[in-house]
């Protein structure tokens, strides 16, 4: 079973989205920010993810910041941007992910991202 760490702040799409993505068969490590992402980011607790789906604007610790993380630590995880803005489409943090997702009620598309970058 493969395993996506979602990193998102908002109570109500995280359990959307573990409901969801649980139904298709994957295995989801969610937390509310960065600062919470980051054992799982550096493998320090074992449960190192098949794929990040990360949210920009978060407390704590925002997703360009865990990006920077993500970049120096894990670059070889497939990092899918997931928020609601699309103005930070070309900033350069938000370019080095695998891919960007606006967030919509409609899944399909990230659902399909996320098979695209695991290669299923």
């Amino acid at each position: 079973m493969k395993r996506i760490l979602l990193v998102e702040d908002d109570k109500n799409i995280q359990r959307l989205l573990q409901q969801e993505l649980h139904d298709d068969g994957y295995f989801i490590l969610a937390v509310s920010n960065g600062k919470e992402a980051l054992p799982y980011i550096n493998g320090e607790n074992g449960n190192k993810p098949d794929l990040i789906i990360l949210d920009l604007r978060m407390p704590q610790m925002n997703g360009f910041e865990t990006m920077g993380h993500i970049i120096k630590s894990r670059r070889d995880t497939p990092v899918i941007i997931h928020t609601a803005y699309s103005s930070y489409r070309n900033d350069v943090m938000a370019l080095a992910a695998d891919a960007y997702v606006e967030k919509s009620h409609d899944l399909t598309k990230l659902k399909s991202t996320i098979r695209d970058l695991l290669g299923e």
